[in-house]
């Protein structure tokens, strides 16, 4: 980091361990989040960041230890707000994989939800490009939350039946698909369709609708 004359040193920030979370470092994050949803994390400079949420980029590094620290912590945040609605899904599993994976999909066809899915969809794809860097992990964490809910709602004997491994994991697999699908082409009505088709097919419950794109 360089110094330009006039400017006062170069502050070093405490070790995580030795740094915790303050009422000003959890209201910047807050504030930080909310400008993450509107313009996404990849190319995330802490300039503008700073100045459109009321601080500059030397207190941020302070806080937040460093650039990929408060990556980090951003993806923390859209982590558990996603985990919000999977613990909310997860206590209502006695309804069956497909009722589950219907209720997850209104979720995530949701006009409100789309920043999130947005700043979601982006971290994992960094994540798998940039294994090593402040995205780690984020997409293999992402496949074991959503895994962990469709497990509940399937028998409670059937976590390690290899059937029951097969069909969560295709069902994750067309929620997510479709989900890339939707935030693409904004196709509500196709994208559910097809959710609802596959719904449909799995169950053998032909007759019934599980999910419509006005719901």
């Amino acid at each position: 980091m360089t110094t330009r004359l006039g400017s006062p040193p170069p502050v070093t920030p405490p070790s995580s361990a030795q740094r915790p979370t303050s009422p000003r470092q959890q209201e910047l994050l807050e504030r930080a989040y909310r400008y993450a949803l509107e313009h996404g994390l990849a190319d995330l400079s802490l300039r503008p960041l700073a100045a459109a949420i009321g601080t500059s980029p030397r207190v941020l590094l302070f806080l937040f230890g460093s650039k990929d620290g408060l990556v980090r912590a951003l993806l923390a945040r859209a982590r558990a707000d996603e985990l919000s609605y999977l613990d909310a899904e997860r206590a209502s599993a006695q309804d069956g994989l497909a009722d589950v994976v219907a209720a997850t999909w209104r979720w995530l066809a949701a006009e409100q939800v789309r920043p999130l899915l947005t700043v979601w969809t982006e971290a994992y794809a960094r994540s798998l490009v940039e294994p090593g860097g402040a995205w780690s992990d984020f997409a293999s964490q992402s496949v074991a939350d959503w895994l962990a809910v469709l497990t509940a709602a399937q028998s409670p004997a059937g976590a390690d039946d290899p059937e029951l491994t097969a069909e969560r994991t295709l069902a994750l697999a067309v929620l997510r698909g479709c989900l890339l699908d939707l935030l693409a082409t904004g196709d509500t009505d196709r994208v559910t369709a097809a959710v609802d088709r596959y719904l449909r097919l799995t169950s053998g419950d032909e007759a019934r609708g599980y999910v419509k794109a006005d719901e």
